[in-house]
C-alpha cells in the first residue's frame, strides 16, 4: 500500500468506528424498547422479591432499571442478563407467570428477543 494512500485510508476508518458504534447501541436501544413494551403489552405477572406486579407495572420498573442502569445495557441481552432477570437489591430472580406457566423472566424475555429478531 503507497503511503500516500495509508493517511486517507486512516481516515475513513476513524469516521466510521464511531458511526458503526452508533449503529450498534441505536440497534441495542430499539430492542430494549420493544422488549419493554411487549412486558407492558404481555398481561402476564411479574414477581418481584416475593411480590406480584402487572405487567405494566413490570414494564415501568424495568424502564426505570434501564434508564439508570444503561451503561449495563449496551446490548439487549446485557439488559436481560443485568437488568430485568433479578433485584439487584436482593438478587433473588425475577419470575414472569402467563397463563398456566411461570418461568424466570431472563428466559421468557431471551426467547421473546429472539423471536422479534426473526422478524423480516
Amino acid at each position: 500500500m503507497s503511503r500516500s494512500i495509508l493517511p486517507a485510508l486512516l481516515l475513513v476508518v476513524s469516521l466510521a468506528l464511531p458511526t458503526a458504534a452508533m449503529a450498534v447501541e441505536d440497534q441495542a436501544d430499539t430492542e430494549i424498547q420493544y422488549l419493554l413494551g411487549f412486558v407492558a403489552a404481555s398481561g402476564c405477572t411479574f414477581v418481584r422479591n416475593g411480590d406480584p406486579h402487572d405487567s405494566a407495572d413490570a414494564a415501568d420498573h424495568l424502564r426505570l432499571k434501564y434508564d439508570r442502569g444503561r451503561r449495563y445495557a449496551d446490548t439487549a441481552e446485557h439488559f436481560i442478563d443485568r437488568l430485568a432477570s433479578a433485584s439487584s437489591w436482593s438478587g433473588k430472580l425475577y419470575t414472569v407467570t402467563c397463563g398456566e406457566i411461570t418461568e424466570p423472566s431472563g428466559e421468557w424475555l431471551h426467547r421473546a428477543l429472539a423471536e422479534y429478531r426473526q422478524q423480516p
